[in-house]
C-alpha cells in the first residue's frame, strides 16, 4: 500500500511500510510524472544489471539514457519512450544483444504497455 498526506507545502511524500519517496511541485525535486520516467530508466538499469550478473560479466559503465516523446495531446500523452544504451568499449560484443533484450522486457514498461486493461478506481473511504 502507498500512502500520502496532502499538506500546504510543495512537497509530496509517499510512503510504504519500508520506504519513502519525495516529489515536489516547485522544481526542487522531481514531480510524479518525471519520477515515472525515471522509474522506466531505473527499471532498464535493473534488467541490464541482472542480465550481466547472469552472464558473469560486470555491468559497470553501461550508460542508459531515456527520452519521453509527447503525443499529439501534449506533454501528458506519451507517444514514444526511447531507451538508448551505450556500452563501455571493453564490453563483450556477444553480451550486448542479451542485455538489450532484457531491457526491452523491463517490468515497468510491460505494465505501461498493458495499462489499458488496468481498472483505476478512486473511492472515498
Amino acid at each position: 500500500m502507498y500512502r500520502t498526506l496532502v499538506d500546504q507545502t510543495p512537497l509530496i511524500k509517499v510512503s510504504t511500510s519500508k520506504h519513502e519517496a519525495a516529489y515536489a511541485l516547485d522544481g526542487s525535486l522531481m514531480n510524479p510524472l518525471e519520477a515515472f520516467y525515471a522509474t522506466l530508466a531505473g527499471c532498464a538499469a535493473v534488467f541490464a544489471k541482472k542480465t550481466c550478473h547472469k552472464l558473469g560479466i560486470p555491468a559497470a559503465g553501461i550508460e542508459i539514457t531515456c527520452k519521453p516523446f509527447a503525443g499529439p495531446g501534449g506533454p501528458l500523452t506519451l507517444a514514444r519512450f526511447q531507451t538508448e544504451v551505450r556500452f563501455p568499449g571493453d564490453f563483450p560484443a556477444e553480451a550486448k544483444a542479451p542485455v538489450l533484450e532484457s531491457i526491452s522486457a523491463c517490468a515497468v514498461k510491460e505494465v505501461v504497455k498493458d495499462g489499458g486493461a488496468i481498472d483505476f478506481q478512486v473511492v472515498e473511504v
